[in-house]
């Protein structure tokens, strides 16, 4: 096991990994910005190392600085967290060109796997079911034709990164041109890529993924699914597991998969694989996430394992303790609070929280780097806090997360509390039945969405 990891990131996930290292007995390093200089991951950590001023290219996502508070700090090993640096191919070498193992996947994994042309074909030769769409990336003379062939509405995606960036859904041919044009310049600005690829738009759908860890020795442990289908711009706001979607036999379908696909391309550490699930159950690849999830703490409740624990001892060179199914107890549900405003388009705002009183009791798991008084900043994630509930059914659980919302207390910035609240007494959630369209379709229906 390593004596002292750097966890290079910030906000609630550098608390949790900060937490995780603890509790193997690991010394954790804290990188920070100087608008950061304030942050509970800071006082966590043993030892902390400012890596610049606020703006992210200039702190977290300088692979120099960051490697450089590695070695300085005599660190064996770097966790990166979600975001920033964590699916950047060239911040792995970097990693291991100067001694520091990188708790992930490898680089050539990740470089073959975060090109989403590339990852489609090797998935496709593996026999995991593909959305369709282009062969390849697309440029404007194609994609009229295409899209006519796929029939319309029809996706633009980045094929470098995700999270929502670099993509548009198109309606009609109409709206082809302009689309075609915002998603390369996002895309562009965004990873430094503009290229795009097309993909027919599954309407309705729903966004199923599958958790995964995987050791050096071709070890495979699946862990389930989560359903994230709650988005707004393609980014999501609320996962549970088990879906209320799949019957045992398409989720053994979709992780054996998934379990097919992990020894076919190598993969290593944690990942995700996403997919969109039809009315009638069958399931198609979207995309591998090789990095931990947001949402991981709802797979974390229903199945025991400490995802991050496990991500570390990876990397580290053991065993996965387990392989085949993790198996899974109960039901849980997470709740992203964001400092946005929902009446607004969900438009970031920033500033200070003068006010932030977690929700307690049985089932209740918080995970936060926030407290009274703490800044919002303008650079960043707006992620304030993960509010994760768990309970035997989803029934329970849903009730038990309407109470957790209420009881908690959060003034100072616009967030999406209410709107949380809003969806989760709605009759598409409360019944199971909702899809990627649901959030959409409630803020132009429900006026207490609708700002």
């Amino acid at each position: 096991m390593f004596s002292r990891v750097l966890v290079a990131n910030r906000g609630e996930i550098a608390v949790r990994v900060i937490r995780a290292l603890h509790e193997l007995g690991v010394e954790a390093v804290a990188v920070y910005s100087t608008a950061d200089r304030d942050s509970y991951h800071l006082e966590l950590a043993d030892h902390t190392v400012c890596v610049g001023p606020p703006p992210a290219a200039e702190s977290y996502l300088r692979i120099p600085s960051i490697v450089a508070a590695a070695e300085t700090t005599g660190c064996e090993a770097l966790h990166p967290g979600y975001g920033f640096l964590a699916e950047n191919p060239a911040f792995v070498r970097a990693c291991e060109e100067s001694g520091i193992v990188f708790i992930g996947p490898p680089a050539d994994v990740m470089e073959r796997m975060g090109d989403k042309v590339r990852a489609k074909e090797e998935l496709r030769a593996a026999g995991v079911p593909l959305v369709p769409g282009s062969d390849g990336t697309v440029d404007r003379a194609e994609i009229r034709a295409i899209a006519h062939e796929l029939g319309f509405p029809v996706l633009l995606k980045a094929a470098a990164g995700g999270g929502g960036k670099g993509m548009r859904t198109v309606l009609s041919e109409d709206e082809l041109e302009g689309a075609f044009a915002a998603a390369s310049a996002e895309a562009d600005a965004a990873f430094g890529d503009g290229s795009l690829y097309l993909e027919k738009a599954l309407v309705p759908a729903r966004h199923v993924e599958i958790q995964v860890l995987c050791d050096a020795e071709g070890g495979v442990l699946t862990l389930g699914e989560r359903e994230c289908s709650i988005q707004r711009r393609h980014q999501k706001l609320i996962e549970e597991t088990p879906s209320p979607a799949l019957d045992d036999a398409t989720r053994e379908a979709m992780e054996s998969t998934v379990e097919r696909a992990c020894s076919a391309i190598g993969y290593r550490n944690a990942g995700t694989f996403e997919f969109l699930l039809e009315p009638d159950g069958s399931f198609h690849f979207i995309e591998v996430n090789c990095r931990l999830q947001v949402e991981h703490p709802v797979t974390e409740l229903v199945t025991g394992v400490d995802i991050v624990r496990e991500q570390i001892r990876v990397a580290a060179g053991e065993q996965l303790t387990e392989t085949g199914r993790a198996p899974r107890r109960g039901h849980a549900i997470e709740i992203r609070i964001n400092a946005e405003d929902p009446s607004q388009g969900f438009a970031p705002a920033p500033g200070t929280l003068t006010r932030f009183r977690p929700p307690l009791g049985a089932g209740v798991r918080v995970d936060t780097a926030v407290r009274d008084c703490s800044e919002i900043p303008p650079y960043y994630d707006s992620l304030i806090a993960k509010l994760v509930i768990t309970d035997q059914t989803r029934p329970l659980a849903l009730a038990r997360a309407i109470r957790a919302l209420r009881e908690l207390e959060v003034e100072g910035v616009p967030t999406t509390r209410e709107l949380a609240l809003d969806v989760l007494a709605s009759l598409p959630f409360a019944s199971g039945e909702y899809t990627t369209s649901t959030l959409a379709e409630l803020v132009g229906l429900v006026p207490s969405l609708a700002g």
